[in-house]
């Protein structure tokens, strides 16, 4: 798994094997630097062949061509939502299968997208086929899934964060970080909740119960979610936070408000 193993720090320095079994995809990438490092075409056009499925490759490579600008999220977005295109015109399930469980993160990357790209799906649906990408093991393939669904999460704000509460009582913390991840009223890298930013109330749901959460990643989250809101709401934020200070003396709360009021008490 990628996090057993350290990554380079500059593109620079990824060794040559190491690049080329990427771009292969006969393995995850280990940071950020790598993963902005690998080549998609490259790895789409092993993983094509690898499925015998090359009748793909080239309509999928002539729109990442047309692509005005050519960045990892457009490109990344353009092979997830064309490979989704390809394999329902040919009623290939089997082929989407195959893609969220790739060896390769950036390949379940694009499975993720071929979700959010999928306007058939209500956000009831959407959001139990993205569940496995918010538990995956590789940090890139959870910060994808939920900013692939976050248009629709928008769209649909009050039956999302109804069914994302339910998502803070799994065991997974993954998942429970989910929940808060991809509700943050600002977000990291996506488009704002605007609703949240003036009425982050409608968010309590899924914070109350997070509150005291033991794990530092689902804290982190909920005390960026607060500190978000804290920049349009701030009198929401030093509420919640004196009540939830009044509620819980751990240390897992106070980790949290400290996050959540650091804005605030610059």
């Amino acid at each position: 798994m990628s996090e057993t193993r350290r990554g380079a720090r500059r593109v620079n320095d990824i060794p040559e094997d190491v690049l080329n079994r990427l771009n292969r995809g006969e393995m995850e990438t280990a940071n950020l630097v790598e993963w902005l490092a690998v080549d998609k075409k490259e790895l789409l056009r092993h993983m094509l062949q690898e499925s015998n499925r090359t009748e793909y490759l080239e309509p999928v490579l002539h729109k990442i061509n047309q692509l005005k600008k050519e960045t990892t999220n457009t490109v990344n977005a353009t092979i997830g939502y064309e490979l989704y295109l390809h394999a329902t015109q040919n009623s290939d399930s089997l082929f989407l299968s195959h893609l969220s469980q790739h060896r390769s993160d950036l390949v379940r990357c694009w499975a993720a997208y071929s979700i959010g790209k999928n306007k058939n799906l209500n956000i009831g649906e959407m959001l139990v086929q993205i569940r496995p990408f918010a538990a995956d093991g590789h940090f890139g393939v959870r910060e994808i899934s939920w900013m692939v669904v976050r248009e629709s999460i928008i769209a649909n704000l009050k039956e999302s964060i109804s069914l994302l509460s339910e998502w803070i009582l799994d065991p997974d913390d993954n998942v429970r970080r989910f929940a808060s991840e991809a509700t943050r009223p600002c977000g990291v890298w996506s488009k704002h909740i605007e609703e949240l930013k003036q009425q982050p109330v409608l968010g309590l749901p899924i914070l109350d119960v997070l509150k005291s959460d033991p794990s530092r990643y689902v804290q982190d989250s909920v005390g960026n979610w607060l500190n978000d809101a804290s920049k349009s709401s701030p009198h929401f934020v030093k509420e919640v936070c004196e009540r939830w200070g009044a509620q819980s003396k751990s240390k897992e709360t106070h980790y949290i408000l400290k996050k959540a009021l650091r804005t605030l008490n610059k």
